[in-house]
């Protein structure tokens, strides 16, 4: 079965972050050999003086494949890890969505889309996920985490949303590389410029400050932008480009 494994506000300034608990939960599931964890995805929510969060207010989210018998353990064994590892003073929501059995995603994705915009309360997110029968729960504090921790479904749900966990591992020491060979090398699926030309597999990429992809359309999509120089005709994004995914 098919599933999307999201957390929210289980981290505080000095704590592991929650992107690296959500890797530890996909680390998880595969040390079991109950499944096979996909990308981790940050999904950044609004941040308002009237939404209490301990470090950015952005969930993580990963989509999996597990044996379907072994669902209800791993919920399970999740649900004790997250009240286990969550720091002093964060509010850990969890959410699990069964793909198959998913109803009003329209809805579910609506309310993911604003929790980037407005603020939203934890009676929002428990309606929509009795609606679309997505699993959620609160791990300690306040567990307002719920509400991130189900618009993280949502958004890494739509495709179009979400910073890949981590910066991609690409070997190039002039900096110089073709876009192909960071295919190759990285695992992301499409190389594409920031107004949608797809970029051959033969074109050079300068490699500059930040090396991330983000999901675009369902794929893991290294972003660039036409690059001043000679030297290459592309170059990465900049870090302050990519806040907006």
């Amino acid at each position: 079965m098919r599933i999307l494994v999201s957390i929210d506000d289980t981290d505080n300034l000095e704590s592991r972050g929650t992107g690296e608990i959500a890797s530890l939960l996909a680390k998880l599931l595969e040390e079991q050999e109950w499944g096979k964890a996909q990308v981790i995805t940050r999904h950044q929510l609004l941040v308002h003086p009237d939404i209490p969060y301990t470090s950015h207010n952005s969930a993580m989210c990963f989509a999996a494949e597990i044996k379907e018998q072994h669902f209800e353990e791993y919920l399970q064994i999740a649900r004790q890890f997250l009240a286990k590892e969550s720091a002093p003073g964060s509010d850990p929501g969890l959410c699990v969505v069964d793909l198959e059995r998913l109803k009003n995603e329209v809805e579910l994705k609506e309310f993911a889309f604003k929790a980037k915009k407005i603020v939203l309360n934890k009676e929002e997110a428990y309606e929509v996920a009795a609606k679309t029968g997505a699993y959620l729960s609160e791990h300690g504090g306040e567990g307002i985490g719920v509400i991130g921790a189900l618009a993280g479904a949502g958004l890494r749900l739509s495709g179009n949303d979400g910073r890949l966990r981590g910066k991609l591992k690409v070997n190039a020491p002039t900096r110089l590389i073709t876009s192909g060979e960071i295919k190759q090398q990285s695992g992301v699926e499409v190389v594409h410029s920031t107004e949608g030309q797809m970029i051959e597999d033969d074109e050079l990429i300068y490699l500059g400050e930040t090396i991330k992809a983000v999901m675009l359309d369902g794929r893991t999509t290294l972003l660039v932008f036409p690059n001043q120089t000679e030297d290459a005709k592309w170059q990465t994004c900049t870090k302050n480009y990519l806040k907006q995914f």
